[in-house]
């Protein structure tokens, strides 16, 4: 059966999140216009979708271009893989300014991290909070972009039956 029926979206749901995933800041209008619904349907939609997590929120994306700083791809091996020992570490970077997004990957390394810091220093300072005061971390590896060639926030959206 198709996932996105399965899921209660429809095919103007659907839309209305591939669309706000390229353009969150457009207005309700515009973007029932786009949907060929009227507003007040448009609203109510866009809020079922926020209710129902389906929008966890609207952000506005700065260019790291504009700014300063070192990004780093992080992987890194605990030494104790306990479900409490990896639940402790989750916790330790989402409290972590500088940690952009943390994955918990299988078959390999135990987690990776993209990490974004002002300089090699904050950097330094980073891997002794996260990594080396804690000590459960075994094995780093770190990567640091010298080009981001993409980056593209938008999710793929399975096609409903009757999407057009």
């Amino acid at each position: 059966m198709d996932a996105m029926r399965n899921s209660g979206l429809d095919a103007i749901d659907q839309r209305l999140l591939d669309i706000l995933q390229g353009d969150s800041a457009l207005t309700n209008q515009a973007l029932a216009d786009r949907v060929h619904v009227s507003p007040p349907t448009c609203l109510r939609r866009v809020r079922r979708l926020v209710a129902g997590g389906w929008i966890e929120r609207q952000i506005a994306i700065v260019s790291p271009d504009r700014l300063p700083g070192l990004t780093a791809i992080v992987e890194l091996t605990l030494d104790q893989q306990g479900a409490e020992r990896l639940g402790e570490f989750e916790a330790r970077v989402a409290d972590e300014p500088a940690v952009q997004q943390c994955y918990r990957v299988a078959s390999g390394v135990d987690f990776v991290l993209v990490v974004r810091v002002a300089d090699m220093a904050a950097y330094h300072a980073l891997v002794h909070r996260l990594f080396t005061a804690a000590a459960n971390v075994r094995n780093l590896r770190v990567f640091f972009s010298v080009k981001r060639a993409k980056f593209e926030p938008r999710l793929p959206l399975p096609k409903t039956a009757s999407a057009s």
